[in-house]
């Protein structure tokens, strides 16, 4: 199985998604891995970064620092574990599948306790889902 690439859409959106922070950047590309590519949706099978709406964009920015700011203390744990390839661009990644029930997450990474902390923390943001509206734009619901 080939591995993931991320499709940013354009430049612009490439420079945006640069300057989010790694959590995040995870976040969202385990959102476009989930979501595209596989035939499920033709929607959002060719969806880009570009393609997201703004207020997407910083619903996601906002769920990331919340659940950031809740689990510093797990995060900063889990980070300092004895799992070497543990880091924030795994656990933005793992908050996403978390959150959307997804068959891997934070539960799932060897981190016993404080993957189960921080799996019950993501459990409390609900689900998402990613859809394209009539402008052709990436949504949240």
């Amino acid at each position: 199985m080939p591995e993931f690439i991320l499709n940013h859409g354009s430049p612009f959106a490439a420079k945006q998604f640069g300057e989010l922070d790694t959590f995040t950047q995870g976040y969202i590309e385990a959102m476009f891995f989930t979501n595209t590519g596989s035939g499920d949706d033709e929607e959002l099978e060719h969806a880009t970064v570009a393609d997201l709406a703004p207020e997407t964009l910083a619903m996601i920015v906002g769920d990331c620092e919340a659940f950031q700011l809740q689990a510093a203390a797990w995060l900063a744990k889990a980070y300092a574990s004895e799992q070497p390839s543990y880091d924030e661009m795994q656990a933005g990644r793992d908050f996403w599948f978390t959150r959307c029930g997804h068959g891997v997450g934070f539960w799932d990474r060897g981190l016993d306790a404080i993957g189960d902390e921080l799996s019950e923390i993501a459990g409390q943001f609900g689900n998402r889902d990613l859809y394209a509206g009539d402008d052709g734009k990436l949504y949240l619901q």
